[in-house]
């Protein structure tokens, strides 16, 4: 199989035939691009759940599939709902997704929710673009590949993204398939070449941002922050409008998911969580598909 497009409906997508959900194994990269089809609600949400897709934009397009799904095959929808919302809690994108499915849970309208994504992605993109000077070095933290686009990055800094991998697996091999220079670094690594001068940004997603510019993302991303500020340099989170809470008052006030710790030893207790809060003071900007803004902090 040859390499995908990253913007293509071959991510995620609805297939009529079945009906099922069809997503790109995130879990098999970057070995294999293998599909993964769910058939039923309880599939799609052991798939979120377990990371075959990932990325808050990406799981709220799934999560919208998956409503079309229910419906198709005659299902509870607000079961439904409430399961796809279940499957990770501190992404927004999902009951947002969810919220503007409710009325219509067609796979028609999961399309045209999908396409909106794809053109805020896009436009969010082009803004974050703007804040890179000629030939800039970024780090990233967790999956932010997409992100490195218009040749203006001289290197991107993938840090590894314990414990799962994200950046080594996921954003190294986004990288490699745009033709973006690139290192995959250890996630304690980047202290050091900030104090080299070898970082010019840093730029991190979200996957809830809170109404006073706080945001989740996922863990090790408040220490990064830390490190960019204390290094004086500027720290970037680029995230759609849908993950935007503004029922949410502060990152306090964020869910913040707690994973098996068999994710990271089957010998010993563990703590694993999922995702960490970057106050908005840590925050340069915040890029949306509507441009860049600095966080309003209470």
């Amino acid at each position: 199989m040859g390499r995908r497009n990253l913007e293509a409906e071959d991510i995620v997508r609805y297939e009529e035939d079945g009906p099922k959900v069809v997503l790109l194994d995130q879990r098999r990269l970057p070995d294999e691009e293998v599909d993964l089809e769910c058939r039923t609600v309880d599939e799609l949400v052991v798939a979120i759940r377990e990371l075959a897709i990932r990325g808050a934009p990406a799981i709220g397009v799934a999560a919208a599939y998956g409503l079309a799904l229910a419906a198709a095959r005659g299902e509870d929808v607000d079961a439904a709902a409430a399961a796809l919302a279940g499957s990770r809690p501190t992404a927004v994108n999902l009951t947002w997704a969810l919220a503007e499915m409710r009325e219509e849970p067609t796979p028609a309208h999961a399309r045209r929710l999908h396409q909106e994504e794809v053109g805020r992605c896009r436009r969010m993109a082009a803004h974050a673009a703007e804040l890179f000077g000629p030939r800039s070095r970024a780090l990233t933290h967790c999956n932010a590949g997409g992100l490195a686009t218009g040749g203006l990055l001289a290197h991107v800094w993938v840090d590894e993204t314990r414990p799962l991998l994200q950046g080594s697996r996921l954003t190294a091999w986004e990288l490699e398939t745009a033709g973006i220079p690139h290192a995959v670094i250890v996630d304690s690594a980047a202290a050091s070449l900030m104090a080299a001068g070898e970082v010019d940004c840093v730029v991190t997603g979200a996957d809830r941002i809170a109404a006073n510019g706080d945001t989740a993302n996922k863990i090790g991303t408040y220490s990064l922050a830390v490190l960019a500020s204390h290094h004086e340099l500027p720290f970037y989170v680029v995230a759609p409008t849908s993950t935007i809470d503004l029922d949410t008052p502060t990152g306090a006030d964020i869910p913040i998911e707690e994973r098996s710790g068999a994710e990271l030893t089957t010998r010993f207790a563990a703590r694993n969580p999922a995702f960490d809060v970057t106050p908005a003071a840590l925050i340069t900007a915040i890029v949306t598909e509507h441009g860049v803004r600095e966080p309003v902090a209470s």
